[in-house]
């Protein structure tokens, strides 16, 4: 394993730091990670340690989630495109958002229905918000992170459909470019959608015991999506999820 350091060092290190959430497959953590590695760009890994202050992520990146990049003197990213443009910029090869404008608007348009507001991601994590809440007693973890992203009732109601529709248009993408002959969501190479939808499947489909080590209770949040959403998943989906972990990221997952 890499050298892993504390947040507060990280503020201090020159270069490249990746500073991600540890022990859980938060998919934003693991699809920036993924980015960085298939472009082979050195970093130094930094996470919350004993040593580092509560509020340590906010003071060091302006921010209260995870992933963060530091790079250099530069200003803090967090946001998952920022991240990816980052990567782009310090490794312009292997290339993974298109240079056809067209195709470059396509990726960062379906990466924004996996990665951002009221994307994948954001509704399969209200789903386990609410699955928390239910609980009795609610779940500490899940009150937190219900006021943090703005869960209510009535969010909640609505992700089932919403996650469904969302998986069902990454199928038809897929089956598209399975049409003309590609093998990738985007085309015929490698794409950091094919990252994201390879990080993202985790909160609906976890990977096994083997390629992810995860606690007992965390396995089964993550295996608990509705029977709604899992009809939508397409097996094509889960195939090149597969796909791309064993070619492109390498497992077990280092979390």
């Amino acid at each position: 394993m890499a050298e892993r350091i504390g947040i507060e060092q990280a503020a201090t290190r020159a270069g490249t730091r990746l500073v991600l959430l540890a022990g859980f497959p938060s998919p934003w953590s693991v699809a920036a990670k993924a980015i960085f590695d298939v472009k082979r760009i050195p970093y130094t890994r930094a996470q919350q340690m004993p040593s580092d202050a509560p509020d340590a992520l906010v003071r060091v990146t302006g921010q209260a989630s995870y992933p963060a990049v530091l790079h250099e003197q530069e200003k803090p990213r967090s946001g998952w495109a920022e991240i990816l443009l980052l990567a782009e910029r310090l490794a312009p090869e292997p290339a993974l958002v298109p240079s056809d404008a067209l195709a470059r608007a396509q990726l960062f348009g379906f990466a924004h229905e996996i990665c951002g507001e009221q994307g994948l991601g954001g509704t399969l994590r209200l789903l386990m918000i609410h699955a928390g809440q239910q609980a009795s007693p609610p779940s500490p973890v899940s009150g937190y992170l219900a006021g943090k992203y703005g869960y209510s009732r009535e969010a909640a109601a609505l992700a089932p459909a919403r996650a469904a529709a969302l998986l069902r248009m990454l199928s038809a993408q897929l089956a598209r470019e399975r049409a003309r002959g590609n093998g990738y969501l985007l085309g015929a190479s490698l794409t950091a959608l094919d990252l994201y939808w390879a990080a993202f499947s985790n909160l609906v489909a976890p990977l096994t015991d083997e390629q992810t080590p995860l606690p007992a209770p965390v396995r089964a949040m993550l295996a608990g999506a509705p029977p709604e959403v899992m009809a939508a998943l397409d097996p094509a989906l889960l195939a090149h999820r597969d796909f791309v972990f064993a070619k492109h990221v390498g497992l077990p997952l280092d979390l």
